[in-house]
């Protein structure tokens, strides 16, 4: 990164910018290296899950401490006019899609999401822009001073890292005067350090499924009580298309709370009219993502121009805002509301970024149900790019998973798909450093590359397992001895297929798709551009199989992880 700036400073005229950008940046890492300082480590991380919670029941007591502490009150955080949203797959996008739909309106908005992919700024939106470097330092010393001055005489003297984000999203959208605030929901919803919000104008939920189970459960029953969280009592809420077992637990939820719960129908290709609904945001999930968001954004405008007291005789214009959705049709939206959807952006969701002889396809998918919808869209929109090229296209996956999620349910559907290699790495840009913005304390480097290395063997093991499963359907073949030393060398090591780890084994792995694991996503991103990638360094470039070279194309899907994703794009850069 810091090489990167640099450069793009190289390219400016006047010496006196250059010192002004680059003291600008300057303080902006300095910001964020303080920032990760309230990152809790991996052991005291470790200790947190071995209870199961128990604390967590306090994090929204705190947070409005933490709040206080800075000078921001309950009363204030009511004036904020809050769109909230929680779920497990697609709330980013939901709150995006708000947020585009929103702006298009011509109200100023702000929006706080989380993770970030490239630059912790990027939580932070408004107008549908990260906010500058500049800002993002002056409001972080801003509210990191004020929480110094009163730690001496509180219990809990600084918030951990998300929680200081919560707080300081609070305080940029004040002090910018937004219309509207929209809040992603952090993990769950309940004890979530955003549910300090007592009065949001509307609240929603979208698809859920299993994630962060140590944390919220391992039934999506259990997921969902802490999704309903965030229901406040006379609040609109809505919700997207859910399993029987969580929308139960939703609706009952709703009803103990007092709150009016509606489930939303994804959002139809045509309009009443017969016009197009396009969305900005690829994936056929993604209507789902935007029926909920239009539905959030329709009773936010409605209760704005309430709160405005419009008495006047409405236009023909206004009728044109008395949309809504129902099982059967979508009335004619909006020209802005449309526009939104249209021009709403969502980088490493459903993302492909093209370059010459490479392609790469992003998805932050973690989680059963999305990577099935990212193999739906990858394979859909990869056929389609490989008919426009004369010469062979290869496919590359780059892989890794975090946390406590199950690999083999984010590999196994993944295995299925063709790839002529698969690569792993750990979420780490470069061997021997990383960016302040990418730095990530929770874990240590061992245990990532330990998990790098596990995720590589079950890819192979399940490769083996699937070819055997179709030569069991044919001839037998006869034994490659040409295999190498070391990749037999690395399964004798893991029980494969109850326990046969026969050179025969080993070979069918190079039969049906190369495996390679790497330190960092620079020298993975080497190998699988074959060098194409300016962006990377060649320093740490190995030789590729000869299966792989002389490839007019290579398409290679990013997924397992949106920190994963995002390290890429920092690399690569975004279009």
């Amino acid at each position: 990164m810091t090489t990167k700036f640099l450069r793009t400073l190289s390219s400016v005229a006047s010496s006196a910018e250059i010192n002004k950008k680059y003291e600008v940046w300057r303080r902006t890492q300095e910001a964020v290296t303080k920032l990760n300082t309230l990152q809790s480590n991996a052991q005291t991380l470790e200790k947190i899950r071995k209870q199961g919670g128990k604390r967590s029941e306090q994090n929204v007591p705190n947070m409005i401490k933490f709040a206080e502490r800075v000078g921001i009150s309950l009363d204030d955080v009511d004036k904020l006019s809050i769109i909230h949203v929680s779920g497990t797959k697609g709330k980013g996008s939901t709150c995006a899609f708000c947020e585009s739909i929103l702006r298009h309106q011509g109200y100023k908005t702000g929006f706080f999401s989380s993770p970030h992919l490239v630059e912790v700024r990027e939580r932070f939106r408004i107008d549908g822009i990260p906010i500058s470097r500049e800002k993002f330092t002056n409001y972080f010393w801003d509210v990191l001073g004020k929480l110094e001055k009163t730690k001496k005489s509180a219990e809990d003297p600084m918030p951990a890292y998300f929680a200081f984000l919560t707080v300081m999203s609070l305080h940029v959208f004040l002090k910018e005067k937004v219309d509207v605030a929209i809040m992603e929901v952090g993990i769950g919803g309940q004890y979530d350090s955003t549910n300090l919000v007592r009065k949001p104008v509307v609240c929603g939920v979208s698809s859920l499924g299993l994630d962060h189970t140590s944390i919220l459960g391992e039934t999506i029953d259990k997921i969902a009580w802490h999704k309903a969280g965030i229901f406040k009592p006379g609040v609109p809420a809505f919700t997207s298309l859910q399993q029987e077992a969580a929308l139960n637990v939703l609706q009952n939820r709703a009803k103990e709370i007092g709150c009016p719960l509606t489930i939303v129908p994804s959002l139809p290709m045509l309009d009443s009219n017969g016009d197009d609904i396009t969305l900005g945001i690829s994936g056929t999930m993604q209507r789902h993502n935007a029926a909920l968001a239009v539905q959030l954004c329709k009773v936010w405008t409605d209760s704005r121009q309430k709160d405005q007291s419009q008495q006047e005789a409405p236009s023909e214009d206004d009728n044109n805002h008395q949309f809504i959705l129902n099982h059967t049709e979508v009335k004619t939206l909006p020209t802005a509301v449309t526009e939104g959807l249209r021009q709403c952006r969502w980088d490493g969701r459903d993302q492909r970024i093209h370059k010459t002889g490479v392609s790469y396809y992003l998805d932050g998918a973690h989680t059963l149900e999305s990577v099935q919808q990212c193999i739906e869209w990858f394979k859909t929109s990869s056929a389609e790019e490989s008919k426009q090229i004369s010469g062979r296209v290869i496919r590359i996956l780059l892989f890794n998973s975090t946390g406590d999620r199950e690999a083999n349910v984010l590999i196994e559907p993944l295995v299925d798909c063709g790839f002529d290699a698969a690569v792993f790495c750990p979420n780490i840009l470069f061997s021997t450093s990383n960016t302040v913005d990418a730095t990530n304390l929770t874990v240590t480097k061992e245990s990532q590359l330990n998990r790098v290395l596990a995720n590589m063997l079950l890819f192979e093991r399940l490769a083996v397992k699937k070819l055997q499963q179709q030569k069991h359907e044919k001839e037998s073949t006869q034994t490659d001895t040409s295999c190498s030393a070391a990749k037999k060398s690395k399964l004798d090591n893991d029980s494969l297929e109850n326990g046969d780890n026969s050179q025969h084994t080993v070979c069918m792995i190079e039969d049906s798709v190369i495996t390679k694991d790497f330190p960092c996503i620079s020298s993975a991103l080497t190998w699988a551009t074959q060098g194409r990638e300016p962006n990377t360094s060649l320093q740490s470039f190995t030789e590729v199989p000869s299966k792989l070279r002389n490839a007019e194309h290579i398409q290679i899907l990013v997924t397992g992880s949106i920190h994963l994703v995002g390290g890429v794009i920092g690399l690569i850069g975004s279009e």
